[in-house]
C-alpha cells in the first residue's frame, strides 16, 4: 500500500430538497443524507465504510462517482476536483472509477447479454474518441475479463437471468474491470447474495485487489465483511463520519458509543462468550435527517452523552496512532 493518496473527500454535504405541491413545486425543506464528511483512501487501500441502513452510505459512493451531484465539498482524484470538472474531464475521470452496485440483477440490462454488458464501457469510451481499441480487442477483452473473475468466456452471450446471483455480480465486477480503474466503489457487492457464495466474492475482490493493485471504498452494513476485506473502517451515522480507524485497532478497541454498540451486536462464534457478554441495546430510533443538528448527532442514543454534547457538534480529530473519533469523552482525553 501506498502513501500516495488516491481519492479525497472534503466537507462532502449532499441535501435532497423536500418539495410541496402538485404543480407549483415549492421547497419546504432537505434531506441530509450527507451532512458535511472527510476521509481519504490511498493507493492500494481498502476503506470500508459501515453503519445502519439510511446512514448516508450508498449516497457518499454516488456522490464520489458523481451520479449524485454533491451540494457542497470536495471530491479529489489523484489531487483534481472532479465537482467542478466539465463533462469531457469527469468521463475521463470515470475511466479510473467504477462502481459494483448492490443488486447484481437490477444493475444488468436484461435485454443486454453477459458480453455485451462487460463491453459497453470499451464502446462507450471508443465511440468518443477517448480509447483506441478494435472491435477484435473488445472482444478478447471481454473473454480475459470473464476468465479473470472466474466465468467462462462461453457464457459470453447468454442473458442476465440464465445466470445465478453470485455470477451476475462477478459480471458487473467484470464490466467495472473493463476500464483497468484504479478506484472501486463497492456499494453492498455481497448483501444480496447468499453466505457462501458472499466469501466466494470477497475473495475475487481480495485476489483482484493484489493482481490489480486497486485500492476500495468497500460499503456494508455487515461488519464481519467490513473486517475480513479493510485496512481501515469508517463508522457512519446519519450522515457523518463517528470514528475512522485501522481495522484491527478498531475491532480491537472501539472508542465512539455507536462503534461500541455497533460491535456488541456482531456474534460471537463460541457458545459460552456469547451467552455472558453484555449486548448493548440502543435507546430510541434514529432521528429524522430532515432537520439541522446544532449538538452531537448520536446524542439522542448515546448512553454517555453528557452536557456539552447537547450544544456542541464534535470533531473528528485524531486521538493518537492515527484513530480518529467525533466524541468529546476522547476529545477531552487529549485536551490533558
Amino acid at each position: 500500500m501506498s502513501d500516495n493518496k488516491l481519492l479525497e473527500v472534503k466537507k462532502l454535504k449532499m441535501h435532497f430538497p423536500v418539495t410541496s405541491g402538485n404543480l407549483l413545486k415549492r421547497k419546504v425543506g432537505v434531506i441530509r443524507a450527507v451532512d458535511g464528511i472527510d476521509f481519504e483512501i490511498k493507493e492500494g487501500e481498502t476503506l470500508g465504510l459501515v453503519g445502519e441502513s439510511g446512514c448516508g452510505k450508498s449516497t457518499t459512493a454516488r456522490c464520489i462517482s458523481q451520479l449524485h451531484k454533491p451540494t457542497s465539498g470536495e471530491v479529489l482524484i489523484e489531487g483534481n476536483d472532479i465537482t467542478k470538472a466539465g463533462k469531457k474531464d469527469l468521463l475521463k475521470a470515470r475511466m479510473g472509477m467504477q462502481m459494483i452496485f448492490q443488486d447484481p440483477y437490477a444493475s444488468l440490462n436484461p435485454r443486454m447479454t453477459a458480453g455485451s454488458i462487460i463491453a459497453e464501457p470499451l464502446q462507450i469510451y471508443k465511440n468518443r474518441g477517448m480509447l483506441n481499441i478494435t472491435k477484435t480487442e473488445i472482444g478478447e477483452k471481454v473473454e480475459s475479463l470473464m476468465e479473470k473473475v472466474g466465468l467462462s468466456h462461453h457464457f459470453r452471450n447468454r442473458y442476465p437471468h440464465e445466470f445465478s446471483g453470485g455470477q451476475r455480480q462477478r459480471i458487473g465486477v467484470a464490466r467495472a474491470l473493463a476500464l483497468n480503474p484504479k478506484l472501486i466503489l463497492a456499494d453492498e457487492p455481497v448483501s444480496a447474495l447468499d453466505v457462501s457464495i458472499q466469501s466466494q466474492i470477497l475473495n475475487l475482490l481480495t485476489d483482484l485487489r493484489e493482481e490489480l493493485d486497486l485500492s476500495y471504498l468497500f460499503i456494508a452494513h455487515d461488519l464481519a465483511v467490513i473486517q475480513h476485506i479493510s485496512d481501515r473502517v469508517a463508522v457512519m451515522y446519519l450522515g457523518k463520519i463517528m470514528e475512522v480507524s485501522g481495522s484491527k485497532e478498531l475491532y480491537k478497541k472501539p472508542l465512539h458509543p455507536y462503534t461500541v454498540a455497533l460491535l456488541s451486536a456482531v456474534p460471537i462464534p463460541d457458545p459460552k462468550i456469547e451467552r455472558e457478554r453484555k449486548r448493548i441495546i440502543l435507546s430510541g430510533d434514529v432521528p429524522s435527517p430532515d432537520t439541522e443538528r446544532h449538538n452531537c448527532y448520536f446524542y439522542d442514543r448515546c448512553p454517555k452523552r453528557f452536557d456539552k454534547c447537547k450544544d456542541n457538534i464534535p470533531a473528528l480529530i485524531d486521538v493518537g496512532g492515527n484513530h480518529h473519533v467525533a466524541c468529546f469523552l476522547h476529545h477531552d482525553e487529549v485536551a490533558k
